[in-house]
């Protein structure tokens, strides 16, 4: 629809007419060579112009309303599953999937939008059934993102009502009504299954560690379960128990961690006869075994609440080995301080003024062993500033100041979440030396001092690197009161876990020197994704570079090996290798740096994922109680004549969206050529018949 607005009163037009026929009047008023019947065209035409150029002053404006018919959306979702292959015979499965298309059909006939589409919320164009997990609640919500806006007219779930993996489909809205299709098998079977198995995915060697599998026993009467535990087809450890009825039996078996690397261990459940799903009687479990914790001492002259908030720190990280030394009161043996026993030393106020750590700090300084000085007012800081430690003293301080801590952004070695950023700015205040005390150049602040409201360049802790070591210096105890403050705000301590976490962690490791690095991005595959490496090639300033050559090769558990090679360029540093099978790999990365070959070698597992197969039982009273909640309706394999019935009869009622648009007559293109045809119409007529 089409409407002229005005910006002037529209009498104008009148006014715009009576001068146009007077312009064009007393222009044709005079003799002329033609005939009056010419004369009278022609007046008209120039009327008509004169009137069209007096009209375009007036600017008009047109009012465009046009309507859109946006079609309803119908969604056919499929839970492309593997446990609906299983569970389901092939001939049922295309019945289904014709009887579908035939329906996707009609009702494209009746005017709906109609969308296939699996777990993954991406388009079908062939229903594979591959899917390792399903997330019904997941994809129903997909599909309510992806058409928000949109008038979904339904959905149709063709599924067999297992979900695996996120929240229940029943506790959740969806704003459109869900109709569902039973597919499967609901029948109750005999089946044995490993429902879960618990170990540590890292073990100590030398180590034993413990493996817990829970077996689900269904049907299976009053019945021995054997479980056995193996590795390379020896039975390492087994168990029988006796199930009775539905039960869940649980078996714990203890395995030594003898060699360094990944191990793989099987755990399998003997077959009973007439066991229906035999899939889910086996698994695999990866424990890498790794020779030894990082050593964590912390050396102080006195109990401090310090060292209870260090110690939940660091206990959280299971490669680390928390040991505490106060002379005469909790000693360690003279063994366990070498410092080649030991990955990072943290003094707490050590060397103190007494000289109780006065020995054990410059025996340990005297190693590559990296150092976390806390300071305070036991601190003997002469002591400390004679050494070659980030500390210069101007005189002796003995005044404190009341700083609370700022995170330093440009920060180079690590980086500070922005939550935990945003908490530490909250902390209460540590009380450090008065103004006495300077930090080199050369450390990196990581925190700054801000003292009132007022922030400053001081560092408050910093980190140095110099002469192979690491060395850390808080000026400040009391960080116990940092980690108190966040829990009583929060009830959580992650900023100050994270800040002293990744802290230590920086510290107690040894920096790789290599100039040539590759290495998966996971210990972890699953055998549905690509197991990805990162390669790095570095010159003699550690500075990378690219267009080398990455030659690598894998070798699997039976000593089968795969060859790869890709050129490593900027911005392209990954390499994707899809398809492999369960197991172990072992691999072998090779380059050639300043003509000198370089090779790392590692390994890595791919598992299966068995989740789909734990269980092939259907729940359609699930698909009801969905439907049934959504306004939608469930229907089984064999009403699927009369799904195709009840959905033809639905009504597809068209979202219609109004848009309006004003747009200025004069700009009009066609308006131009009319204004043109008219002026040269007139005029010719004039040329031809002699005037001007």
């Amino acid at each position: 629809m089409q409407q002229i607005l005005f910006d002037s009163s529209p009498a104008y037009l009148l006014l715009c007419l009576v001068l146009a026929a007077a312009l064009a009047y007393l222009m044709y008023r005079a003799s002329h060579p033609w005939s009056k019947t010419w004369n009278r065209i022609l007046l008209g035409l120039r009327a008509l112009l004169l009137f069209l150029l007096l009209f375009l002053l007036l600017g008009p404006i047109i009012r465009q309303i046009n309507n859109l018919f946006e079609k309803p959306v119908f969604v056919m979702l499929y839970d492309d599953s593997a446990s609906v292959r299983e569970a389901t015979d092939s001939t049922v499965l295309r019945n289904v999937e014709q009887k579908l298309q035939a329906t996707q059909q009609a009702l494209e006939e009746q005017g709906y939008q109609v969308v296939r589409t699996g777990l993954a919320g991406t388009p079908l164009d062939n229903v594979a059934y591959t899917a390792p997990t399903t997330d019904l609640t997941g994809a129903l919500k997909k599909v309510a993102n992806r058409y928000e806006g949109k008038k979904i007219a339904g959905v149709l779930l063709a599924s067999d009502g297992i979900y695996n993996t996120g929240l229940s489909p029943l506790y959740a809205a969806y704003g459109f009504p869900v109709h569902t299709l039973g597919v499967g098998d609901t029948l109750q079977r005999m089946d044995i299954a490993i429902k879960n198995v618990a170990y540590n995915k890292i073990a100590y060697q030398g180590n034993q560690f413990p493996v817990r599998v829970e077996v689900m026993a269904r049907n299976a009467g009053n019945r021995p379960v054997q479980v056995s535990l193996q590795q390379r087809g020896r039975v390492l450890s087994q168990q029988t128990k006796s199930a009775n009825g539905d039960q869940l039996l649980v078996y714990d078996f203890l395995a030594a961690a003898n060699d360094q690397g990944i191990q793989k261990l099987d755990v399998e459940v003997t077959v009973l006869p007439g066991e229906f799903n035999t899939r889910n009687n086996r698994a695999s479990i990866f424990v890498e075994v790794v020779e030894g914790k990082k050593k964590i001492l912390v050396v102080a002259p006195a109990p401090h609440p310090d060292l209870k908030a260090l110690r939940e720190v660091i206990e959280q990280n299971a490669n680390y080995e928390y040991v505490l030394h106060i002379p005469g009161l909790d000693e360690q043996p003279a063994s366990v301080l070498q410092s080649d026993q030991t990955d990072l030393v943290i003094f707490h106020q050590a060397p103190d003024l007494r000289g109780t750590t006065r020995e054990l700090f410059l025996r340990l300084l005297k190693t590559k062993a990296s150092v976390f000085l806390i300071l305070g007012e036991l601190s003997d800081l002469r002591l400390i500033a004679q050494q070659n430690m980030p500390l210069k003293l101007d005189g002796m301080p003995r005044e404190f100041d009341d700083v609370t801590p700022v995170v330093n952004p440009a920060f180079p070695n690590f980086e500070l979440s922005a939550s935990a950023t945003s908490l530490l700015t909250d902390y209460p205040p540590l009380s450090v030396h008065f103004g006495k005390i300077n930090v080199p150049l050369q450390a990196a602040p990581l925190l700054y001092q801000r003292i009132g409201n007022l922030a400053t360049q001081k560092p408050l802790l910093a980190v140095s690197v110099q002469d192979a070591r690491k060395t850390g210096i808080l000026l400040g105890a009391g960080i116990w009161r940092w980690r108190l403050n966040e829990f009583d705000r929060t009830e959580h301590t992650e900023a100050f876990d994270e800040l002293f976490g990744k802290l230590i962690q920086f510290l107690s490791t040894t920096d790789d020197k290599r100039k040539f690095r590759s290495y998966p991005l996971q210990q972890e595959f699953s055998d549905t994704e690509a197991v990805v490496f990162e390669s790095q090639v570095y010159n003699d300033l550690f500075e990378p570079v690219y267009g080398n050559t990455i030659a690598l090769s894998l070798t699997d558990e039976k000593g089968k090996k795969y060859d790869y090679s890709y050129v490593l360029s900027q911005g392209n540093s990954q390499y994707s290798i899809g398809g492999l099978k369960e197991g172990v790999y072992r691999y072998s990365a090779r380059t050639t740096v300043n003509q000198k070959a370089e090779e790392v070698r590692g390994e890595f597992a791919v598992v299966h994922r068995q989740t789909e197969l734990q269980n092939l039982t259907a729940d359609f009273d699930l698909l009801r109680r969905i439907s049934a909640n959504s306004g939608g309706t469930f229907y089984n394999v064999a009403q699927l004549d009369k799904l195709q019935a009840d959905l033809r009869k639905t009504e597809a009622t068209s979202v219609i969206h109004t848009e309006e648009s004003f747009e200025s007559l004069v700009n009009l293109k066609w308006v131009f050529f009319v204004l043109l045809v008219l002026v040269t119409v007139e005029w010719f007529s004039r040329r031809y018949w002699g005037s001007y």
